[in-house]
């Protein structure tokens, strides 16, 4: 069975007893290592992979034959992206600096991105300037070294952007949760509606389930693929993004996830879609 995630510590933390063939009756994984600027676009087609980690802001251009699981996905508090600039800006708490300037984002259908627009939609009057995609790890040093007025970035980066000498603008994930009281939709685990899908969030769950009892397992899995993260940023990262909601989005989670689409669909930011037909909740 072919599955795509990121080499992120929360990733690899939650995948690395099913990967590592420690749930009984789990098939083989066929495991790829992504971050979301490609995983985003390899559901659009009909020759994806069986099992993938994109972004909740990618949902609308998923193919047909995909189906959103209930878990092994990215959704909480205290985690959203965030909006950075340069120490040597005298005025980087106020968002009216971004008007018509150039900000880099990790990707344009993500989660991240689809915050950053309806925060800039209230916040930045005029507009903001030009978009620049880049991979997440290029962000802060673009924005330290002048390339870039401001970065969005996620991941890891909320807690090493100080060592970049940025400051920080603005959390959106705090600005979300003010607004909605709902937690942040970050990654989605999808499948393929043609697969067995209650026995793979079965095994999904088993494998967060695993890690959580024994996570000294994962250890070396985790930091081998960590790009030479610190063993505290690694921790920090998986405490910050495995959550009840990695076991299960329950109610609240889809909530969440209904709420953000819908405000990025009514604000134009992504095209009108039937969410209804994108959920699985066996």
């Amino acid at each position: 069975m072919k599955i795509v995630f990121s080499p992120c510590p929360n990733d690899t933390f939650i995948y690395h007893a099913w990967v590592h063939g420690l749930l009984p009756g789990a098939p083989e994984l066929e495991v790829t290592y992504a971050d979301i600027n490609i995983t985003n676009t390899l559901a659009q087609g009909t020759d994806g992979p069986d099992i993938l980690k994109i972004s909740y802001g990618a949902l609308p251009w998923v193919s047909d034959e995909y189906a959103l699981l209930s878990c092994g996905g990215a959704l909480g508090r205290g985690c959203g992206p965030l909006v950075l600039t340069s120490s040597r800006d005298e005025i980087t708490n106020d968002p009216a600096i971004l008007a018509g300037r150039r900000i880099a984002v990790p990707s344009e259908r993500s989660t991240a991105y689809l915050l950053f627009r309806l925060w800039a939609a209230q916040n930045i009057p005029g507009g903001i300037g030009e978009i620049v995609v880049m991979p997440f790890d290029q962000i802060m040093p673009a924005v330290r070294d002048g390339l870039i007025d401001a970065g969005l970035v996620i991941h890891e980066a909320r807690f090493t952007y100080p060592e970049y000498g940025l400051s920080l603008m603005t959390d959106l994930g705090n600005w979300w949760e003010e607004d909605t009281n709902l937690p942040i939709p970050l990654g989605a685990i999808i499948a393929r509606k043609s697969l067995d899908l209650n026995r793979i969030t079965t095994w999904i769950r088993e494998s967060v389930e695993y890690a959580w009892a024994h996570p000294e397992a994962s250890q070396e899995y985790v930091l081998h693929h960590s790009q030479e993260l610190s063993s505290e940023v690694v921790q920090a990262h998986i405490d910050l993004y495995v959550n009840q909601f990695s076991a299960d989005l329950g109610d609240e989670g889809y909530g969440a996830i209904k709420a953000l689409l819908n405000r990025a669909s009514q604000e134009g930011i992504i095209p009108p879609f039937d969410i209804d037909a994108l959920l699985w909740q066996g």
